[in-house]
């Protein structure tokens, strides 16, 4: 049976070098003067005129479970105890999360606590780390990128964006990637028109992986390939990307199968060998297609490392890992287990190598190039 060549690029955080990328600014203002960064603090004064609006009031999207034991985190309160000390502490991130509304006030304010002071890493800026990232939808549907803020606090009252073209339209706002968010309300000056957006009821597409799937080295919330392709198929997106702990265990399985989407993706092969790809591979299906017999389930390979056509260790970890998942999907197959896609590492990157951070993790051009890998077979296995 032939594999779709597509595949995906997740690693471990004890990997990475230390690096300090090189991001691309954005642009200053675009034609209609859009800020690229906000950095502007708001006055007492200039807080008073402001009608502020809590997203707990109405919902964000990339919630699985609503008995968490604060409101942004990814697993539920249960979890704790259950699955291991570090995907929990990964689990308190809201990655993925993303809350919509719609406005015509051409400002747009946010007043937002993290739960960590760290807002950077060496080979992640802040703005993907701890920043809040807007986008709008134009005239024609298409979600555009408007503006992201520039984290230099805990917490933050900030003036998101401000001289934005009049008229009414739908925005998006995501979370933090790489820190915890505690509170986040979002701002218009009063008088203007502002409604909330309920998260959509569609079954989500759910990532189960690691640091790619995680969103390192993203510059923004809304560029790891999970949130793009959220945005080009128009559907929901629950990402359990467990920074360095993805390692496909029956402990954050037993948590998958309560949620109830419309694709599994299961991506954790960076942060496993290739004895921990035979072992736990097949279970892991088999759990999930005991809960969930009809829901398509996505197996992608992890990336090749950038650097592995020079370095045989790296090159050799890729290539016992991928031929442990082939084995065992094969064998899924023989046994009759249906509904299953595949997804080869070798074009989730590009050949040249000049797509990642660090050799492993993702540039923003990296993980469009990982959106592009993916989504021709996500639609095959959500009928688009």
């Amino acid at each position: 049976m032939p594999l779709w060549h597509q595949s995906e690029s997740l690693s471990n955080f004890s990997d990475l070098m230390n690096l300090v990328c090189n991001r691309r600014t954005f642009a200053a203002a675009s034609a209609w003067g859009l800020a690229a960064f906000s950095t502007a603090r708001l006055s007492a004064s200039d807080s008073d005129s402001i009608g502020w609006h809590d997203v707990q009031e109405w919902g964000v999207e990339g919630r699985g479970f609503a008995d968490t034991d604060l409101y942004f985190d990814r697993l539920p309160a249960r979890a704790n105890g259950v699955v291991r000390n570090a995907v929990w502490g990964l689990s308190r991130h809201s990655a993925g999360m993303m809350v919509r509304f719609r406005t015509d006030a051409t400002e747009i304010h946010a007043d937002y606590e993290l739960g960590s002071a760290s807002l950077a890493m060496p080979h992640m800026p802040a703005t993907g780390v701890s920043g809040l990232d807007l986008y709008g939808q134009d005239t024609d549907g298409r979600w555009k990128w408007v503006a992201v803020c520039k984290p230099n606090a805990q917490k933050m009252k900030l003036k998101l964006i401000d001289g934005l073209r009049e008229g009414l339209r739908n925005y998006a706002i995501y979370l933090p990637l790489y820190n915890s968010t505690r509170t986040l309300k979002i701002g218009v000056p009063s008088g203007n028109r502002f409604e909330a957006i309920e998260p959509r009821t569609e079954k989500p597409i759910v990532f189960y992986g690691t640091s790619i799937t995680h969103g390192a080295s993203a510059s923004r919330p809304g560029m790891p390939h999970p949130a793009i392709l959220g945005r080009r198929l128009d559907h929901p997106v629950i990402n359990l990307g467990f920074s360095g702990n993805g390692k496909l265990e029956p402990e954050v399985g037993r948590f998958l199968v309560e949620l109830d989407p419309s694709v599994y993706v299961l991506d954790c092969l960076p942060n496993m060998v290739a004895a921990e790809v035979a072992e736990r591979t097949e279970p892991m299906v088999r759990q999930l297609r005991s809960a969930h017999p009809d829901v398509p389930i996505v197996l992608a390979e992890d990336r090749n490392y950038a650097n592995s056509w020079v370095r045989p260790a790296q090159q050799e970890r890729n290539r016992s890992s991928q031929l442990e998942f082939q084995n065992a999907y094969a064998r899924l197959l023989d046994a009759g287990v249906a509904g299953l896609f595949y997804l080869p590492g070798e074009r989730l990157l590009d050949a040249n190598g000049d797509d990642t951070t660090d050799g492993s993790h993702p540039s923003d051009l990296g993980f469009y190039n990982q959106a592009n890998a993916f989504e021709p077979v996500l639609r095959r296995a959500l009928n688009l």
